[in-house]
């Protein structure tokens, strides 16, 4: 069935979403200290969450009726969600306002992605960043409270062995905790042909985990790794991605060379460019990771309405969208839901 464009996700500030984040589950095998309590979560029950059917029925319009480009699968651990590769072969089945697929993403913490990589890009996959904060195994078990190091690594591996090339790896970076890891971190990275992505840590885990004055910021970071790097920012368009480039050299190991990302999304808001739109996997829209406002299309879907109002509905939400985050502003409030709750 051809289905007409009714428009795109556009906001009152000229930016147009192009890219989905879809959280498959709020779920996750890990207790990472800067995402949830140790305790874990009160998760969705099973009836409040998206089925497959309605998740997909909610990606068909995002894509063919609203101008999505990108599908990217978050969640909680999206790996959790056994129907992964389903609901990604039905996703590359669509077709874009372009008349192509869509690209297709997950981002993960790597555990058993070794044994599904190779499934997953025949289903369409085409790139996944995975989680890895620290090489120290010890270190690791610390920070997720679970001793899952030598998954994760299998799980890079996996990857690399099933074409889902670049391999992007997140690092979040936080004082006093892996701040000392950063340029062991790269070379690593860089020695693999991985493109690490350094992150500013955000307000969205545990209250009051999170301090703006003791944060390590991306000129830290930067900083850090001139110790070790020759750098120069990348000659490739940065566009609307997240990431600062840059093209690093190890003054230790001078034939390792590739690309280093860096993320702030504090020091350095790129909320002006910001072409992201979010789904919950309980089906609720949101237009920022920060939103304290989403609705849920879930309820609409359920109550029988149509394609054309669901997309209505997901248009009005992101014609509200902000300016900007506003994680400087006195009056920011962090979101009620925690990041596992929102997907990444």
């Amino acid at each position: 069935m051809n289905h007409q464009q009714t428009g795109v996700l556009s906001d009152s500030f000229g930016r147009v979403a192009r890219d989905l984040r879809v959280s498959l589950t709020d779920r996750c095998n890990l207790r990472c200290t800067y995402c949830m309590p140790a305790e874990g979560l009160e998760w969705f029950p099973t009836a409040q969450t998206l089925n497959d059917e309605e998740t997909l029925r909610l990606i068909r319009i995002a894509v063919e009726d609203l101008g999505i480009r990108q599908v990217r699968f978050t969640g909680g651990e999206p790996l959790m969600r056994r129907s992964l590769e389903k609901i990604v072969a039905a996703t590359k089945k669509m077709r874009t306002d372009e008349g192509t697929a869509p690209q297709t993403a997950i981002t993960t913490n790597g555990l058993g992605l070794d044994k599904r990589a190779a499934k997953l890009a025949e289903a369409g996959l085409d790139r996944v960043n995975i989680s890895l904060d620290t090489l120290d195994p010890e270190h690791y078990a610390r920070l997720t409270r679970r001793d899952r190091h030598q998954g994760v690594l299998k799980g890079i591996q996996g990857a690399l062995d099933a074409g889902l090339t670049p391999v992007k790896i997140n690092t979040v970076i936080m004082p006093g905790i892996n701040d000392a890891d950063i340029n062991e971190l790269a070379a690593f990275a860089l020695s693999r042909g991985l493109e690490l992505r350094f992150i500013e840590q955000m307000p969205l885990g545990p209250p009051h985990t999170w301090d703006r004055s003791a944060m390590i910021t991306a000129e830290d970071i930067l900083d850090e790794l001139a110790r070790r790097f020759d750098l120069e920012p990348a000659d490739k368009p940065r566009g609307s991605a997240p990431a600062a480039l840059w093209r690093a050299c190890d003054r230790l190991n001078p034939e390792v060379t590739g690309l280093i990302g860096v993320i702030a999304s504090v020091s350095h808001p790129f909320c002006a460019d910001c072409d992201r739109t979010r789904l919950t996997t309980d089906g609720a829209v949101r237009s920022c990771l920060f939103s304290r406002e989403e609705t849920s299309l879930r309820d609409l879907m359920r109550a029988g309405a149509s394609d054309a109002e669901l997309a209505q509905a997901w248009q009005d939400v992101m014609a509200r969208k902000k300016a900007g985050h506003g994680i400087d502003d006195p009056s920011f409030v962090q979101p009620s839901r925690p990041m596992s709750a929102i997907g990444g």
